[in-house]
């Protein structure tokens, strides 16, 4: 299989130069499609929707935004926060409890929005590969359970925190990846996001990192002029 994806690679690389250039580039595009989402500090994955709408400005360049609804209300989200990650963490270790052995599991449900440019390389007729950096902001509702940590908060005299807790942050992320030229008009686009951000900082000591894949549709229509 290894020299199989090798051999793969290798001609798409040495062949991808000698198909045509894009020369009918459109004006807007539109995507939509699935989102899987995951923090790897929390153990988290959310499933949704995402889309997108841009105007391309040049061959190289579109101004641009997404919004995404990610999470249990879609289709599932869930994770898990640990006690180490916590502002507890102080308290628990003067009490000889371990961090690390308390582990909460949670629901949630994010939605994003970001805006900013798309960059193009259009050197390939059938596949277009595109980078963007994005400014935008995440809003996460959480359900916790608290339903085995609550005894311990009781007796070591801290407050229980609220089981359902929402925030809003802003970001500045990066993506990419690629679009599958079907015709013209339609393609198939797989794209790669990341963003670092602090969501629950009453709670989380630590900044979280966000990816998001995402695979779909795209229509485009007008010409660039």
């Amino acid at each position: 299989m290894k020299h199989v994806l090798f051999c793969s690679l290798t001609m798409l690389i040495f062949c991808l130069p000698a198909l045509p250039q894009q020369t009918d580039v459109p004006r807007y595009t539109l995507f939509t499609g699935f989102d899987y989402m995951i923090s790897p500090a929390r153990n988290l994955t959310e499933r949704g929707f995402e889309a997108d709408f841009g105007v391309t400005l040049k061959r190289w360049l579109a101004l641009g935004g997404d919004f995404s609804a990610i999470g249990d209300q879609v289709l599932s989200g869930a994770g898990t926060i640990k006690g180490s990650e916590t502002v507890f963490a102080p308290v628990l270790i003067a009490n000889g409890i371990p961090p690390s052995a308390v582990k909460v599991p949670f629901q949630s449900m994010s939605y994003t929005f970001a805006v900013g440019p798309q960059f193009y390389v259009r050197k390939w007729e059938k596949v277009t590969f595109f980078a963007r950096p994005g400014f935008g902001g995440i809003h996460e509702a959480a359900d916790i359970n608290l339903t085995q940590v609550t005894p311990v908060l009781e007796e070591l005299g801290i407050p229980v925190p609220s089981a359902h807790q929402t925030d809003t942050q802003l970001f500045l992320g990066l993506g990419g990846g690629f679009d599958l030229n079907v015709s013209r008009r339609i393609g198939l686009r797989f794209a790669t996001d990341w963003v670092n951000t602090h969501l629950f900082n009453n709670l989380l000591t630590n900044r979280q990192n966000y990816v998001r894949f995402s695979a779909g549709p795209t229509f485009r229509w007008g010409n660039l002029k």
